[in-house]
């Protein structure tokens, strides 16, 4: 599996995480965390806590710690436009701007709204075009992130542990990954 293609798996891995909780969440966690230990030691080191929360507790307490965290948190809502234009018609844009992306690359969204994380994790985690990617977590995905986390500094939430081990794995990419843009790049895929 090369860099890319791996990269592009622990976003679809990570959007699991971060979608509502079924069953299987300590399996998906430690599934995730054996895919990262080889390539991020710090992103792994940071979702171990809240593999240790997956694995102590029962389902509906996995349910309630996610409902919790992310519906009545209004600081830490799962939104990419939401965390980065509030609710605006620039986040409007945002959202159209992602569908004409989704629709370009041939992506099937879910049921969440475009701009929701676990739909950009899965986008992102599904195409090749690394000048897409990159923009959408430089300019999306991280700064939304940043938000959220310090939406819940205050609050032990295990949730906070897994969007910081999110937020360590899409700072450190592999330079195969992550090739620099050139400097005079347009920024066609930006809102």
């Amino acid at each position: 599996m090369n860099e890319l293609t791996l990269h592009q798996d622990l976003c679809r891995r990570f959007a699991l995480l971060l979608s509502y909780p079924d069953h299987r969440m300590n399996e998906h966690t430690a599934a995730c965390m054996a895919k990262l230990r080889p390539i991020n030691l710090n992103a792994a080191a940071a979702l171990e806590p809240f593999h240790r929360f997956v694995t102590a507790n029962a389902d509906w307490q996995i349910e309630e710690a996610y409902t919790g965290t992310f519906d009545l948190q209004s600081l830490c809502h799962p939104y990419i436009g939401y965390q980065l234009c509030g609710e605006s018609q620039q986040r409007t844009l945002l959202m159209l701007k992602l569908r004409e992306l989704y629709q370009r690359f041939d992506f099937t969204p879910g049921n969440e709204l475009p701009d929701h994380l676990t739909e950009v994790l899965r986008f992102i985690g599904s195409i090749n075009d690394r000048v897409c990617r990159l923009e959408i977590i430089r300019d999306g995905i991280l700064p939304a992130l940043a938000k959220m986390t310090l939406g819940l500094e205050d609050h032990e939430r295990p949730y906070l542990t897994l969007l910081q081990a999110l937020h360590c794995f899409l700072s450190e990419l592999p330079a195969s990954v992550s090739e620099q843009l050139p400097a005079d790049q347009n920024k066609e895929y930006s809102s």
